[in-house]
């Protein structure tokens, strides 16, 4: 155990508190549970504040310490009790407070943590490390303004504080606005270039997926796989570039390797199956496609399978699948230029024209089938 095990408990004191004075019965208890738990010696730390209550029900010390003992044992609802148990004696208790909102935050129920830690400003107003999960909570519950105003008050208090930076990309990044997104974890780089997070490279490098700046993020994924080579995200996300960048043979060589960890993942199939389609490898893609679809429907990999029999020049085939795919997205683009394409290669143009139109009546533009519309006008 270190100090980075206690990362995030305000105060002073061996585990966030300050502990009473004195050699006392009561005082020694606290303190050895405490150390006890600072140490993780859970059970001794169990037993001696068990003690405690015993000597006095109503022990501050020992209704948070075991609250705390609960968190870190992952039973958050039993911590609960212990904080709230406090605070019906002590209403004021900051660490009974922070550890309560905690528990709520561990259980998914953000509402009610925000509204103790709200509690707890009211003690404490530039608490950074309550600000920050203040502002985490209100992303959680999709609040952007309460969101992005407590990550500011923080960054006005500490302009670098890492959480708060960390918080706001994903903030950001949450809500689209992939370029402010990466201005927070850039600065995050920029603090420690060598030894930047690796949550925070492979963030870096899918704000440029997002942005298809490709040739930019692939450099941050070729860093965090410099640390841990079988990273799942910084493995996608390269590959992801290498596709957008239409380098097939190096996406199809980076989906393989996720293949080599996950060979059962219809979505890697899928991918795996477009780069061999791209490079011309028509019966390995079919396979990855099938692949795919015998674990479970996949709406792409048909699409693949479609566009595999319109390169093989099966246009009746594809336009059945073609079909099929609408039915479930009817709003894919791609699916009526490709249906156009395959009717014109019948030689219906009546056809090819009402798809287009069926298109244009939805309301959305493409200059690609705007052209070829005109084109058949």
């Amino acid at each position: 155990m270190n100090s980075a095990d206690f990362e995030g408990f305000p105060g002073p004191g061996p585990y966030g508190l300050d502990l009473p004075v004195g050699d006392d019965p009561l005082s020694t208890l606290s303190k050895k549970g405490y150390l006890a738990l600072r140490d993780g010696l859970l059970d001794e730390a169990q037993d001696l504040f068990t003690e405690l209550l015993a000597l006095d029900a109503h022990n501050n010390y020992a209704l948070v310490g075991l609250g705390d003992l609960c968190r870190k044992r992952g039973d958050y609802e039993r911590a609960t009790g212990y904080y709230q148990d406090c605070l019906r004696v002590s209403p004021g208790n900051n660490y009974a407070l922070f550890g309560l909102a905690d528990s709520y935050k561990a259980m998914g129920i953000f509402q009610k943590a925000l509204e103790i830690w709200q509690k707890y400003l009211e003690h404490d107003a530039d608490n950074i490390t309550v600000l920050t999960r203040v502002g985490d909570a209100f992303r959680k519950v999709r609040n952007f303004q309460g969101s992005k105003s407590t990550y500011l008050k923080v960054l006005q208090l500490e302009p670098d504080n890492p959480y708060t930076l960390i918080g706001l990309g994903h903030l950001y990044f949450d809500f689209k606005d992939y370029r402010e997104a990466l201005r927070c974890w850039e600065r995050m780089e920029h603090l420690d270039p060598k030894g930047v997070d690796i949550r925070v490279l492979t963030s870096l490098g899918n704000c440029h997926r997002k942005l298809k700046s490709f040739e930019k993020g692939i450099p941050y994924f070729l860093r965090a796989l410099d640390e841990h080579p079988e990273n799942f995200y910084a493995l996608f996300g390269l590959a992801d570039c290498y596709r957008g960048l239409n380098r097939s043979q190096e996406a199809l060589d980076t989906w393989n390797k996720l293949l080599s960890l996950d060979p059962n993942n219809k979505v890697i199939l899928t991918r795996a199956g477009d780069s061999l389609r791209a490079l011309d490898r028509l019966d390995e893609a079919e396979i990855n496609y099938r692949a795919a679809l015998k674990i479970e429907y996949d709406q792409y990999a048909v699409l693949g399978l479609a566009l595999l029999q319109k390169a093989r020049k099966d246009y009746t085939a594809a336009l059945d699948t073609l079909n099929g795919v609408l039915n479930n997205d009817s709003g894919n683009q791609r699916l009526y230029q490709e249906l156009a394409e395959c009717y014109l290669a019948l030689g219906q143009k009546d056809e090819a024209r009402r798809i287009l139109t069926e298109f244009q009546k939805r309301g959305q533009n493409n200059p690609y089938i705007n052209d070829l519309m005109a084109r058949l006008r």
